[in-house]
């Protein structure tokens, strides 16, 4: 008789982002005269750069002729992309080779995936608030679960405890959801921990695009001795729009091992069972991205959400509301006022000024009370949901 994977019982019913879009589409079709703005969910709102469409038509165009058609892609993605994605590196001094490099559909799936090559006798450490994927994909493989506090107190940042042991952990600066950035000496200190403990680090770096202050590490190799500790997974979703088109990359050092066991050529054996790669237009579309002009062009979308960030950030200094991100990130995670509950507070902000956002709640317990902005969203759109906003809280 077949038998169902009973780890699935242990999740939550329902995946927050599938909740709040509910709750939205029920309100929208009560109430199809009201303009609802949607802050929720970190999806892009802008077109994909000139450059990028360009690259991905030239790819389709190919496809089309024998003498450049292609077939399945090389499991770990073409060089050219590789080459590419390496030289970014370079531009912010972190060196990575080609072939450590592994292209995706967005670092999402390997953020979840990752942990097929390692064992379900592992302790998984993530933070709390954190990105649901990472705890769901762990419940669902049976894996014991433990949680490094993110606060008020500690700015959204956590410490490694020297006295709670972990094999797994998982790290995203600029965090999603709080927004909130850890800087080299805190970076540090978790790979020192993971050294010392003989972990391995999932660092998610999907945010990295957004950061502009020196003192922030946009990859964990500019941490000395993150190469035999870490993986990085990052993805085109946000840096260049790609949420639909989907495309990313993780970087694997050759020096990582585990047991005697080299983490890149096992998650290459993974890969090539499991993954078939993404396609040769996605793929020309991603190396243009990091060519000058199409470097040139994406920051120009960056640099539009940024200013979406800084409007949202500046509504919540002129209300006197704690958050923190709008700097280095597109989120604004911030206190809910009145002490109100996160879902509450979605339910009223939705109710009564018809925006949108993200129940902190959703990510975690230090999440309770706490709520998530996006700055993803259209330039009018936020300008005015912010309107809303300073009149409902004023009121």
């Amino acid at each position: 008789m077949a038998k169902i994977n009973k780890n699935f019982e242990n999740l939550v019913p329902s995946y927050l982002f599938a909740e709040t879009a509910k709750k939205t589409n029920d309100y929208i079709k009560a109430h199809p005269d009201k303009k609802v703005i949607k802050l929720g969910i970190g999806d892009v709102t802008l077109p994909l750069a000139p450059i990028v469409v360009d690259a991905m038509k030239k790819g389709c165009d190919e496809l089309g002729h024998k003498e450049t058609f292609k077939g399945y892609p090389d499991y770990e993605g073409y060089a050219f992309v590789r080459e590419a994605v390496a030289g970014y590196y370079k531009s912010f001094g972190v060196t990575v080779s080609p072939d450590e490099i592994m292209i995706n559909d967005g670092a999402k799936s390997d953020a979840g995936n990752f942990t097929d090559i390692f064992s379900e006798e592992n302790v998984v450490l993530v933070t709390d608030p954190v990105y649901p994927v990472y705890v769901d994909t762990n419940i669902m493989g049976g894996r014991k679960i433990i949680y490094a506090d993110c606060t008020e107190e500690n700015g959204f940042c956590a410490v490694p405890d020297k006295n709670v042991h972990a094999d797994l952990i998982y790290l995203c600066s600029p965090n999603n959801p709080t927004g909130s950035c850890l800087n080299r000496d805190q970076l540090r200190a978790w790979v020192d921990y993971a050294l010392e403990n003989k972990a391995v680090i999932f660092f998610d770096a999907a945010y990295e695009a957004f950061i502009t202050e020196d003192n922030i590490p946009r990859s964990i190799f500019e941490i000395e001795g993150a190469r035999k500790c870490a993986v990085e997974m990052c993805s085109l979703s946000k840096t260049a729009g790609f949420t639909g088109t989907r495309c990313g990359y993780t970087v694997i050092p050759h020096e990582l091992e585990v047991e005697g066991v080299n983490v890149y050529k096992r998650w290459y054996r993974r890969q090539s069972t499991k993954f078939n790669g993404v396609s040769y237009p996605v793929q020309c579309a991603a190396a243009a991205v990091f060519s000058q002009e199409g470097l040139k062009q994406i920051k120009e979308n960056l640099s539009y959400y940024q200013e979406n960030a800084k409007i949202i950030a500046g509504t919540m200094n002129e209300l006197g509301i704690k958050f923190t991100g709008g700097v280095n990130s597109p989120y604004i995670w911030f206190k809910c006022p009145d002490n109100m509950g996160s879902w509450d507070f979605f339910d009223y902000m939705l109710d009564n000024i018809q925006v949108v956002g993200t129940p902190g709640e959703g990510f975690g317990e230090n999440g309770k009370g706490w709520f998530r902005l996006t700055a993803f969203g259209d330039r009018n759109n936020t300008i005015e949901a912010m309107e809303r906003f300073k009149k409902l809280i004023k009121g």
